[in-house]
């Protein structure tokens, strides 16, 4: 058997492939931090017989219907709306994520947006870098508490129990709406399952955790921010379509909620002018939920693993479409 080919659509560390070199002929993208150009891409592809991809590959029908060869896609993130996979389940391409490995490094991002977004830690150094502060004063930058506050979590999958665990340290009420009601997590979490209009009116902090589908884009339209209290502080570190960016604008121009922190936008990168980076009160972050070191690897790794697994073992370790 030849060694199949394995197009990697970003520079990654050498030592993760390292060890996989005698049995796949690895071709990459060099250049750093910077997306592999469409056309390059399509070229590169046109004999591999496997990839690793980014968020930031749009394998949609016509890249996939011109490139049924490709056996595998193990794509460097959990979710995977950047991949028509109705077209990858028909013509067969095994698709994987990487889920688990960054479960608990996201939900620490998740609930410090929470916390900066909260406290207004960001427009606070922001005084001091412009030599604003001046003196003290019993309200000056005064934020919200996050102790003994109640959350309400939209989206209870993985990473949602793990933003969950980390409340129950702050000591939160915690609300939860999902697809599907999980009594045994109810227990264990102590959290309380509701109705997704109920938590937007009841919760001091909504967090949304869901998954991008058909059912959840723009989830969180003007009708859910005026659900909210207007004290409530809106989270949102799953995907950027499921929320409504012209709708979130207004309810915080308007004041109909009090605050935004968002790790995600519907089209990235967002620049300097996105209407949500004029107001003071969002915080706004550059897609960051998984960005430690140790994650960023065992991502890359698990997507190696995927790989190796299918071509030479059992399968690959964590498929979201059949094998072929």
């Amino acid at each position: 058997m030849s060694r199949p080919i394995i197009y990697i659509t970003r520079k990654i560390p050498s030592s993760i492939i390292k060890p996989y070199e005698d049995r796949f002929h690895f071709r990459m993208w060099t250049e750093d931090d910077t997306p592999v150009p469409k056309d390059i891409l399509w070229k590169e592809c046109k004999h591999a017989d496997g990839m690793i991809s980014m968020l930031t590959e749009n394998l949609n029908r016509e890249f996939l219907r011109s490139h049924p060869h490709i056996q595998i896609i193990a794509n460097n993130a959990v979710g995977y709306d950047n991949i028509d996979i109705d077209i990858a389940r028909k013509q067969q391409t095994v698709v994987t994520n990487t889920p688990d490995v960054l479960t608990e490094t996201t939900a620490d991002l998740t609930f410090a947006l929470l916390m900066v977004t909260a406290r207004r830690i960001i427009e606070a150094h922001q005084v001091i870098e412009n030599d604003e502060w001046k003196q003290w004063s019993p309200y000056f930058l005064a934020g919200t508490d996050v102790y003994d506050q109640t959350i309400g979590i939209v989206g209870m999958g993985r990473i949602g129990e793990a933003v969950a665990r980390r409340a129950k340290g702050f000591n939160m009420k915690i609300l939860y709406h999902n697809r599907f009601r999980n009594e045994a997590k109810e227990e264990v979490l102590q959290a309380e399952y509701t109705e997704f209009n109920e938590l937007l009116q009841r919760a001091d902090f909504v967090v949304s955790l869901v998954p991008l589908t058909a059912e959840t884009f723009h989830l969180f339209d003007a009708e859910a921010f005026q659900k909210m209290k207007r004290s409530a502080i809106f989270i949102n570190a799953s995907r950027g379509q499921v929320v409504d960016e012209h709708a979130l604008y207004n309810a915080l121009k308007d004041k109909q909620i009090h605050a935004a922190g968002l790790d995600v936008f519907a089209e990235e990168p967002i620049r300097r002018n996105h209407p949500l980076r004029t107001l003071k009160n969002a915080v706004c972050l550059p897609h960051i939920g998984s960005a430690s070191m140790q994650t960023r690897t065992n991502m890359l790794k698990l997507c190696v693993e995927n790989i190796d697994g299918y071509f030479y073992g059992d399968g690959p370790k964590t498929a979201v479409t059949p094998l072929r």
